[in-house]
This record gives structure tokens, C-alpha cells and sequence, in this order.
């Protein structure tokens, strides 16, 4: 059985930073693929960055672009975002997710269905 967990969200002022974990456990996790979603209210859930963990190689919405930053643990179960220069629209539910099975990160794409576990979300509210 997969598990996903995130933690680290928080308030933070505007232009400030917050820094999310995703540990993951129940699997061989060398070729899967991790992202981060969030989904503010009364909008769909949104993909913004994925991660392969054979390489390493990360995928951004330009949304986030240049401001955020995916990183992998040592262990290849978990992962970090880095969220730099943060803006009120960045408020949101932020949601880790995994895939185990081949071929990983699917597509360039960042979509719910390329994902089969999830974690519970925690929450980041920016305030201007």
C-alpha cells in the first residue's frame, strides 16, 4: 500500500517562502513520478510540478517557473518545493501525489490522471 505524506505548509506574508515535504512509503520508488498539485477554492485541482525519480528530470507550470523548485531526497521517496517569491494567488491546498508503475511521469503534462496515490494536502495561505 503506497502512502503519501505532505507537510510544511503554512501563512506566509507575500514575497515570502515556504518549503513542502512528500515522503512516500509502501514501494520501490527509483522509476516513479512525484508532483505537487493545489487547488484553491471553487477552482480545479492544478498541477504545477513533477519530478522522475530515475534522473531527477522536473517538469513546471509557468506559473511557478523560476520560483519554485522540486527537489528529490537521497532516498528517492521524497520530495521537496521549495516556494520562493510567493504571491496571494498562490494560496491553496497543495496536494503530493505518486505513481509507481512504468513508465513514471507519463507526460509533460502534470494531470490528476497520471497519478494513483495521493496524499491528504496541507495548506499555504499567502497574504498580501
Amino acid at each position: 500500500q503506497v502512502q503519501v505524506i505532505e507537510s510544511g505548509g503554512g501563512s506566509v506574508q507575500a514575497g515570502g517562502s515556504l518549503r513542502l515535504s512528500c515522503a512516500a512509503s509502501g514501494s520501490p520508488f527509483e522509476h516513479s513520478c512525484m508532483a505537487w498539485f493545489r487547488q484553491a477554492p471553487g477552482k480545479e485541482r492544478e498541477g504545477i510540478a513533477q519530478i522522475y525519480t530515475n534522473g531527477a528530470k522536473t517538469t513546471y507550470v509557468d506559473s511557478v517557473k523560476g520560483r519554485f523548485t522540486l527537489s528529490l531526497g537521497s532516498a528517492k521517496d521524497t520530495v521537496y518545493l521549495q516556494m520562493n517569491s510567493l504571491k496571494p494567488e498562490d494560496s491553496a491546498m497543495y496536494y503530493c501525489a505518486a505513481e509507481v508503475l512504468w513508465p513514471g511521469c507519463r507526460s509533460s503534462n502534470i494531470e490528476t490522471s497520471n497519478f494513483n496515490h495521493w496524499g491528504q494536502g496541507t495548506q499555504v495561505t499567502v497574504s498580501s
